[in-house]
């Protein structure tokens, strides 16, 4: 075993790893983070795409994370500037009009009045809807999952809260709130709208790095918990960080290193070492070991078990239920860099193009490009999402040139049979001309691209089946079920291993929770 000892060795340099180190580094614990990159962050990383240009490598947005991650961890002193878009959703149609959805709720309301005097009184209301029923999911992300076999009085303790916060939602909402989480987005959003634009821009999110479409049953539950925690509301949030997410990961490297953590790059972790059936700590793929006191997982728990642990000390039915988690990577990441602004129908400037911009011009349209998926295939027309973060930041891009992350929803990992490699530029053309049809001549401006694939996913950022959420969020995978019913509580399949990336509870995206949740529970056993 390798020379000095350490309380924790974190493995994978993610938002959430490094959020679960700089917790336990401001804990006084001694912490080591292994890397298999050259640079810290993951998803939150970001490329060059050419001279002065720089695009955010697969996450685009950060307005999910937690405030409390920030504050305790003090990422504003690291560095840390977040740029607030006053456009949530911009959703160009194919009649050449499109739909805005502001941060003001009133602004929404005037431009909606033009389309349907309907869906501008209903609005409000279903923004006040769905922020109540987000706020008590936010209760949820925050909690430890129960031990249900033998729970402890902390756990009462939270089961009293979540009652009490239940309670305060008054009976009406209460009720709404079993009756809405296995419902489908689709049938979520027709309650409240009658215009079919209106139902897709909005609906979209609820399906964004899922294996489900909008009449999918449970997806309602991923929009209200998209909105948990944030201020997003309706129509989710559109925030970024100044300088790329790359810049948010090198502020938590930051955080954790000025308290002590250490941080190793081009370290590859092989097995995550065991004694007496316990974990005890790592080997490098260099041969190196290095021991410490309990391991903690940044990585999916897929991975984890499968892959880093002897099968001989999880047992064959752990590790066969490790192998059943559903991973369902279906995502893949186009980015431009533009020689100047392009010119989407129904915009008259920048300012509507700051936010999030939705290629969904109706439900069925999101629908068709579902199924596809289900086959192997990618649709003709698909489902994008796209920012053009450089509007407001100048730091991304050269004067008058601009960058654009686009993600493209519904592309199977099992392409068929893995021919993802022949057919990458065959995807970054379909997203070109996809985009074309709302934004004539944006072609004719791309300097550069990149395109990464489910495949490049797996093999350039670990992510098992490129699975972004490092699990399907289905309600099978959600709260007591994440990763697994009986380890959803953050200590994971032997003594001494923790998980604490988007595989945890509460879930996917670039929040901090699971990360922040774990140290909690690992602090409390250290």
């Amino acid at each position: 075993m390798a020379t000095g000892r350490y309380d924790a060795i974190v493995v994978g340099a993610g938002h959430n790893a490094l959020v679960t180190a700089g917790y336990l580094a401001k804990a006084g614990k001694k912490v080591l983070v292994l890397e298999r990159r050259n640079r810290v962050g993951g998803a939150l990383a970001n490329t060059e795409l050419a001279p002065g240009v720089t695009a955010p490598e697969v996450a685009h947005t950060v307005g999910r994370l937690r405030a409390s991650v920030a504050k305790d961890l003090d990422l504003g002193k690291h560095g840390l500037r977040l740029l607030e878009s006053p456009v949530r959703v911009f959703s160009p149609q194919p009649d050449g009009g499109s739909l805005t959805f502001w941060a003001d709720p009133a602004k929404t309301v005037e431009e909606l009045k033009v389309r349907s005097p309907h869906d501008a009184e209903a609005y409000p209301k279903f923004d006040d809807y769905v922020r109540s029923l987000a706020g008590f999911l936010g209760l949820l992300q925050e909690m430890t999952p129960p031990d249900i076999r033998k729970p402890t009085a902390r756990d009462a303790v939270g089961g009293v809260r979540l009652g009490a916060a239940f309670k305060r939602l008054g009976k009406k909402i209460a009720r709404e709130a079993t009756r809405v989480l296995p419902m489908a987005i689709a049938d979520f959003v027709a309650e409240s709208f009658e215009d079919d634009a209106v139902r897709a821009a909005l609906a979209s999110r609820a399906v964004q790095y899922t294996a489900m479409g909008p009449w999918s049953a449970g997806t309602a539950a991923v929009f209200l918990l998209d909105s948990a925690g944030n201020e997003g509301g309706a129509p989710g949030q559109a925030t970024f960080a100044k300088g790329g997410p790359g810049a948010l990961a090198e502020a938590l490297a930051s955080a954790a290193r000025s308290r002590g953590t250490e941080i190793r790059t081009d370290a590859e972790v092989a097995r995550i070492l065991t004694a007496n059936g316990r974990a005890v700590g790592v080997a490098l793929a260099s041969g190196e070991e290095v021991a410490a006191r309990v391991v903690v997982s940044g990585a999916d728990p897929k991975r984890t078990l499968t892959r880093w642990i002897d099968p001989v000390v999880i047992g064959p039915h752990l590790r066969w239920r490790a192998g059943n988690i559903r991973m369902k990577g279906v995502t893949a990441k186009v980015n431009l860099a533009l020689s100047r602004m392009p010119r989407f129908a129904g915009s008259d400037g920048g300012e509507r193009l700051s936010g999030r911009i939705v290629i969904a011009p109706g439900i069925d349209y999101v629908e068709r490009a579902f199924d596809r998926s289900k086959y192997g295939r990618i649709s003709d027309e698909p489902y994008l999402e796209a920012t053009i973060p450089s509007v407001l930041d100048d730091s991304l891009a050269p004067a008058g040139q601009h960058v654009m992350s686009v993600l493209v929803q519904w592309t199977p990992y099992h392409l068929r049979e893995g021919e993802w490699d022949q057919e990458r530029e065959a995807l970054g053309d379909l997203v070109l001309k996809t985009l074309e049809a709302y934004a004539p001549g944006l072609s004719d401006l791309v300097i550069a691209r990149q395109v990464l694939t489910p495949l490049d996913l797996e093999r350039d950022h670990g992510l098992t089946e490129g699975g972004a959420l490092h699990g399907e969020p289905g309600l099978d995978q959600f709260f007591l079920w994440r990763p697994l019913w009986g380890h959803a509580r953050y200590r994971f399949g032997i003594d001494g291993l923790y998980l604490c990336g988007s595989g945890a509870h509460p879930g996917g995206g670039i929040t901090g929770g699971p990360g922040q949740n774990a140290a909690r529970e690992i602090l409390k056993d250290l």
